[in-house]
Formats: structure tokens, sequence, C-alpha cells
């Protein structure tokens, strides 16, 4: 039996002996010129794709979780300014807190983007509500 030796072409053994074959890969012999860089630019161009697509859902998620938080605080803040009407108590530095808040960028959700709308708005009905109070309350 011999030793297998360096990376030679495939070998079989027929009758006790070792017969060595045509092995590896070859490119035809018209495909040495550009097919060649063909071959080798298009795992580079799918990677780069995906890398692309990579960056741009990384933001819409960024938007999302930036809207999510917003809204939530959004909602924290109407609680509080609920709690503090109940208990006969006027924070005016909320009301510019919910104002501040009803400004920032859409959600890329369609359905999250909605929802931060809709609290969004009834954080404005809320200020004009205040508004309107303080200024019937003037006369």
């Amino acid at each position: 039996m011999e030793p297998i030796r360096g990376m030679g072409g495939s070998a079989t053994i027929r009758g006790g002996r070792a017969v060595r074959g045509a092995g590896g890969f070859r490119m035809p012999a018209g495909a040495a010129g550009t097919d060649a860089a063909d071959a080798t630019e298009g795992p580079a161009a799918a990677s780069a794709i995906g890398l692309l697509a990579l960056q741009e859902t990384a933001p819409a998620a960024e938007r999302d979780a930036r809207a999510h938080r917003r809204a939530q605080l959004m909602l924290d803040e109407l609680a509080a300014l609920q709690r503090d009407l109940l208990a006969g108590r006027a924070d005016t530095s909320r009301l510019h807190r919910l104002l501040d808040l009803t400004a920032g960028e859409d959600a890329a959700d369609p359905a999250l983007s909605d929802a931060v709308a809709a609290i969004a708005l009834r954080v404005r009905v809320e200020l004009a509500r205040r508004e309107t109070a303080a200024f019937v309350s003037r006369d």
C-alpha cells in the first residue's frame, strides 16, 4: 500500500496498485478570461447587497424602538396628568413635556406609526383643553 502524499489528483486502487486519475477542478479552456472575473464578483456582489439590506433594516428597527419609547412616555405623562388633575394639582412642566413628546420621527412600521399618531393626537387634545380652560378661567 502506498502512502497518501500532498494534494494531487484523485487516486483509485485497482488490483493492489494506485492509479492516478485526472483529479481536481479544471476550468474549460475558453473560460480563463473574463468569466473567471465574473465568477469571483458574484459572491462579493451578493454579500454587498446583503449588507445594504441589513443596513436598511437596522435603522427601521431603531426608528420603531424610538417611536415605541416616545409613545410609552406620552402615555405615562398622560396618566400622570390625569392623576394630577384628580388630586387638584396642575403641573405646567408636565404640559411642556407632553408638547415636546408629540414631535418626533415616524415609526417604520405602519401600525406602530398609526398608534403613535393617535397617542400624539390625544396629547394635543388634552393640551388644547388645558389652554381653553386657562383662557376661560382668566375671564
